[in-house]
């Protein structure tokens, strides 16, 4: 018999071991919500495909043949496996466990998402988390990639998505290069500056500032160029010039007073991703517990 003539048989295999347990067919369709006359054409159906009696019956009584035995052991043992892996679904559905894997922006990855990682390993000592660090847009269900973090304007169709912030940029600058150069006072005061940019692209060094209706663009030169956020803050850490920095890179040497916002009445437009950041995965309305807990606290735990 093979797996596809098997499978309907199941349910009444399963019936078959309840039924002997029983002793009759009226205890067993009781156990089981149904009636003796639906288990009795079970038990007829399952001895005509195995092509054997199972049963001996009598009205008092019910006796195993010895095919009936032998089909009834192996019952019991489909039972008990079948238990077991509601069980084991069961425990991994009450309790996170196993390994997660989420992916984001190089930078962002670093600065933010990083630096919450230790925090949610102790608070759940079952699972285990796989970070990973790319510029590269990965989609969680072609790169199997439980979570991933990206910055857009809107989530693409067919993921689930759970907003986590924005990214916003700013000029940055240490006090020490302020006092011995002076603290800009309007976008084009950044020309006379050492600015610290990204330099992927020609026009990388020009710089778009809005405030209210007002956009004005401004060409930046200056000594270093870095396409890497944390050299840039580096930088500017060291006194080398005016940085532009996502937010989120800067927000702790900002807190210390170690860099201080340039122009903050006028708001960057940066050419590198920026706004609604997202963690995209999977729309499972059985989102696994670890992916869930791992999600909700990066969600609470998300610095302003």
């Amino acid at each position: 018999m093979n797996p596809a003539d098997l499978l309907p048989l199941l349910p009444d295999l399963a019936t078959f071991a309840r039924v002997v347990d029983a002793g009759n067919f009226s205890v067993a369709a009781r156990q089981i919500g149904s009636t003796p006359s639906t288990v009795s054409r079970q038990m007829q159906r399952l001895e005509r495909a195995l092509g054997t009696r199972l049963l001996e019956r009598s009205t008092r009584s019910l006796r195993l043949t010895e095919s009936g035995a032998e089909v009834y052991r192996h019952c019991t043992d489909m039972v008990e496996a079948a238990a077991s892996a509601a069980q084991a679904a069961s425990r991994l559905t009450d309790r996170p466990h196993g390994r997660v894997s989420v992916s984001a922006p190089i930078s962002f990855a670093q600065s933010v998402i990083h630096p919450l990682i230790s925090g949610f390993l102790r608070a759940y000592e079952e699972v285990a988390v796989q970070l990973i660090f790319t510029d590269r847009d990965v989609d969680p269900v072609r790169d199997s990639v439980d979570i991933v973090i990206r910055p857009t304007p809107t989530p693409p169709p067919g993921l689930a998505a759970r907003r986590l912030g924005t990214v916003r940029w700013m000029p940055c600058a240490s006090p020490a290069y302020l006092s011995a150069h002076g603290m800009p006072t309007q976008p084009k005061d950044l020309a006379r500056h050492d600015c610290l940019y990204l330099g992927e692209t020609p026009d990388d060094n020009r710089w778009t500032f809005r405030r209210g209706a007002q956009t004005h663009a401004v060409e930046v030169k200056g000594r270093y160029i870095a396409n890497d956020v944390g050299a840039r803050r580096d930088a500017a850490l060291a006194d080398w010039g005016i940085a532009s920095l996502p937010e989120f890179a800067a927000a702790d040497a900002l807190r210390d007073g170690l860099l201080v916002r340039v122009l903050p009445e006028w708001s960057l437009e940066p050419r590198a991703y920026s706004g609604p950041v997202w963690m995209l995965y999977p729309p499972n309305r059985f989102l696994p517990p670890k992916v869930r807990v791992l999600i909700d606290w990066l969600a609470q735990h998300m610095p302003e």
